[in-house]
């Protein structure tokens, strides 16, 4: 099982959003039954087993062993990993496109480039997967608090200038390209949702 998936495909986006198969997922983190699962969320097996089938269809559980039990096969399932992000490319002609209204102040271009983010890193995940590789990434986590807005804006600059610098040193006309992305927003108390 992967630690994160990401969906790519418009119809498996879809019947991931479904709140009962959402919940399947979720308890499928161990491997388990239409049997084993009925009896948790409170449906009959055999609607718990078209769930799982559709799920199945759509590569989001995956088949770990059938046991057979007198006259039935029971099939253990799993889910093929243990969270999921929907890529924008499952919504193709509504994705967002950081080019169209490039803003380094507007949070809006901030999600743009985050939904980028999420496309391609998702492509690159899926394709190495396929070819059995890792891809080479880094990432950078942290908060920072500033005193004033004039801190803030001063904090901004001197970020400017420094990765404008580094990247000036580090560019070369001839390997593979890196995007980077650099982005300051107000945090989130996670517990409640709200702004720090």
């Amino acid at each position: 099982m992967d630690d994160i998936a990401v969906i790519e495909d418009p119809a498996a986006a879809e019947i991931s959003l479904d709140p009962i198969r959402s919940r399947l997922l979720a308890e499928l983190a161990e491997p388990g039954s239409a049997t084993t699962l009925a009896g948790k969320i409170g449906l009959p097996r055999q609607k718990v087993n078209y769930h799982l089938r559709t799920l199945e269809q759509h590569g989001l559980v995956h088949l770990v062993e059938e046991r057979r039990k007198g006259n039935v096969t029971e099939r253990l399932m799993q889910a093929t990993a243990a969270s999921y992000v929907i890529s924008p490319s499952a919504l193709p002609t509504v994705a967002p496109d950081p080019s169209r209204a490039p803003d380094r102040l507007s949070a809006r271009w901030l999600l743009a480039l985050a939904a980028r983010l999420v496309r391609d890193v998702g492509t690159l995940i899926t394709g190495a997967t396929t070819a059995r590789q890792r891809v080479a990434t880094y990432a950078l986590d942290g908060e920072i608090r500033f005193a004033t807005p004039a801190d803030r804006a001063a904090f901004a600059e001197e970020l400017t200038a420094t990765i404008t610098s580094l990247i000036a040193r580090h560019h070369s006309d001839t390997g593979r390209k890196h995007r980077l992305v650099l982005a300051v927003h107000p945090a989130l108390d996670s517990a409640a949702g709200q702004e720090k």
